[in-house]
């Protein structure tokens, strides 16, 4: 009995033995498996970094292959930005070499001009005192040619013209009534000097209509001379003398200060009509003011009231707008004239000819005797001073 008992007994700590063997072997076995899996994903990780580490020692190659190519291109740009240095400092030094040559130019031209300005300051003191006996020699000569043409009317009466002239000397004459009253009495081209002028001009005188002594300042007869001209033609004249042309504002503004002068317009129409209109006092304002007009004493046939632009009126050419109008008469009417809001004359206008001279609102005009689009023929315009 006590051995079947004790058999019993080993025979459960055998299946007890046995059974913690196998529990052991499987656990055993679980944590071979778990081992296996781990060494799996560690050799899988590993390999991971191992790939990483390969790319980015490819890619640290690349950087350091790129920063080599980058540190010779710097390299190279401070080896140009020394030879920039190095010129812009020669250029420094040859222009302040420059400058201080220049400089020294400088002072030796102002020295030459403050010596240059000191001699036309002599010169021009030579010269006014030149100028001055010149206007006194000249004086003295009118004065004795005018002396020797009345004893020579004396003498002759019948004679229209001097006999006597200074031999190898031509005068020059202050207007038109000057060479008149010196005995020349053909209507021609003389030669006219004005005291305050520099040049003589070259000015047609009417030695016959109306007691003769007219200085012509506008001639206007076939079209042939464009009137639509600028300021600066205007001002120094343009033109033939002996035909179509204007003699100046510059001039005729130095000619009426001078003394009184009357003006006197003569005009024609295409059935052979004839007026005039005449001025008492007619003078210009010099050319800081525009050679604005002056007049007085207004008469003639070309109507009762004047047709002439209003007293102190501006000139206005085609590049010098003046008038007292937004339209810029000038341009729109054509030539230079005193124009006032475009008003009623421009003798200066457009040239037409028979059959096209009306309904022409550019045309050469004279509103209170033709009316505001009838284009003239003809008209000369020409003073003379006031006591003739």
């Amino acid at each position: 009995m006590k051995s079947e008992m004790v058999q019993i007994q080993q025979n459960a700590v055998q299946n007890q033995t046995a059974a913690m063997l196998e529990i052991g072997t499987n656990l055993l076995t679980q944590q071979s498996r778990k081992i296996t899996d781990v060494k799996a994903q560690v050799l899988n990780q590993t390999s991971r970094l191992e790939l990483q580490l390969l790319e980015n020692s490819l890619s640290t190659n690349k950087l350091e292959k790129q920063i080599m190519v980058q540190t010779d291109e710097i390299t190279k740009l401070h080896k140009r930005n020394g030879l920039l240095e190095q010129k812009i400092l020669e250029i420094e030094d040859k222009h302040a070499a420059e400058l201080e040559s220049l400089k020294e130019d400088k002072e030796q031209l102002q020295e030459l001009v403050t010596r240059q300005n000191a001699t036309i300051e002599q010169l021009e003191k030579r010269l006014n005192i030149a100028t001055t006996n010149n206007t006194i020699l000249q004086k003295q000569q009118l004065d004795l040619m005018e002396t020797v043409t009345k004893l020579f009317s004396m003498v002759s009466p019948s004679s229209s013209k001097p006999s006597i002239l200074p031999p190898g000397r031509q005068i020059h004459f202050k207007d038109c009534a000057d060479a008149y009253k010196l005995g020349f009495r053909t209507t021609n081209i003389y030669t006219i000097y004005v005291p305050n002028t520099t040049q003589p001009i070259k000015a047609f005188c009417e030695m016959k209509v109306h007691g003769g002594g007219w200085t012509v300042i506008q001639r206007r007869q076939d079209g042939k001379t464009d009137f639509q001209r600028t300021w600066r033609e205007y001002k120094m004249g343009f033109g033939d003398p002996t035909g179509e042309h204007w003699l100046g504002n510059e001039f005729v503004y130095q000619l009426t200060n001078q003394k009184n002068y009357v003006l006197r317009i003569q005009m024609r129409d295409w059935e052979a009509n004839e007026a005039f209109s005449l001025y008492n006092q007619f003078y210009l304002d010099n050319e800081s003011q525009k050679y604005r007009i002056h007049l007085k004493g207004y008469s003639g046939t070309a109507g009762k009231i004047s047709s002439l632009s209003q007293m102190g009126n501006s000139f206005s050419t085609k590049d010098s707008d003046n008038d007292k109008c937004l339209c810029k008469c000038s341009q729109m009417a054509s030539g230079g004239w005193w124009f006032d809001a475009c008003g009623p004359s421009n003798l200066n206008g457009l040239y037409y000819s028979a059959g096209q001279n009306t309904n022409r609102f550019n045309g050469i005009k004279w509103y209170y005797w033709k009316g505001s689009g009838y284009s003239l023929k003809a008209t000369t315009m020409m003073i003379r001073p006031a006591n003739f």
